[in-house]
């Protein structure tokens, strides 16, 4: 029978293609969760294996297929073990999830709220701030500059750590999710021309994160307790208390303390 005559009989129908969208989902969700973290690095080293074996068992190397074999069949106990903390946030996440939110009747508005209420207070009394609100890029890479912290967003919380005497006061607070991922942090400096003198080293180092990232960037104005935010390597000024709200309420879903700490290792 000729290929032509073959692929005749491959017919593909809506459950098929249904089936590759969910699988390629799945596996892109996953690659998600592992992203900036040590599981990646060891999923690379599975892969490496397997091509190592393939080509073991093609070329008849039988001492290194046998070894390999028994890798593979002990392995997968080792691998619930080494990969424990990732498939426990894996489902933590499917917890998470918008759906699943909607059956609980969970409200995703307090967040916001808090970081709203901080900001609100911090301007009332001329303290400076700077808070950085985590997208799709991992900012793990500028948490550890400062001091690493796993603590849910608290308007008391955020309050006093940028109220002097405070040794955090100074540096950015980096928020992922519900979690505050590390205060004190230092943040690249934009070196675009700002055109306004009043604008300090806070506007400054929110740009330039906002350059090189997606992420949301607050900053509280020492001077005026004006509100700015740094956004896509633009900064608006004297935002509000509802467009901030608004603003915060649409950045991301919730992220457990469990799963930032998992990503935070990395």
């Amino acid at each position: 029978m000729s290929a032509v005559a073959t692929l005749r009989f491959l017919t593909v129908d809506w459950r098929d293609l249904f089936e590759i969208a969910v699988t390629a989902f799945v596996i892109y969700r996953l690659l998600l969760l592992f992203r900036g973290t040590r599981a990646l690095q060891m999923l690379v080293g599975i892969v490496v294996l397997v091509g190592v074996y393939a080509a073991a068992w093609v070329f008849k190397l039988t001492m290194i297929t046998y070894l390999l074999g028994l890798v593979f069949t002990y392995g997968a106990f080792a691998l619930l073990v080494l990969f424990q903390p990732e498939l426990r946030a894996t489902l933590a996440h499917l917890g998470q999830s918008r759906l699943m939110r909607v059956f609980r009747g969970e409200r995703t508005g307090g967040v916001a709220s808090e970081m709203v209420e901080t900001v609100a207070a911090l301007g009332r009394a001329r303290l400076g701030a700077l808070l950085v609100v985590e997208r799709g890029v991992r900012l793990g890479e500028y948490a550890r500059t400062g001091t690493p912290l796993l603590a849910r967003v608290n308007a008391a919380l955020l309050q006093s750590i940028f109220t002097p005497p405070s040794p955090l006061h100074d540096g950015a607070v980096i928020v992922r999710g519900d979690t505050i991922i590390g205060a004190g942090c230092i943040l690249p400096l934009s070196q675009a021309e700002l055109g306004d003198r009043s604008l300090g080293t806070r506007h400054r180092a929110a740009i330039g994160l906002s350059e090189q990232t997606d992420a949301l960037a607050i900053v509280v104005s020492e001077e005026s307790g004006q509100v700015s935010v740094a956004e896509h390597g633009r900064l608006r000024r004297g935002v509000g208390e509802s467009e901030l709200r608004a603003l915060l309420e649409g950045i991301t879903p919730r992220v457990t303390a469990e799963q930032a700490a998992v990503a935070l290792r990395a």
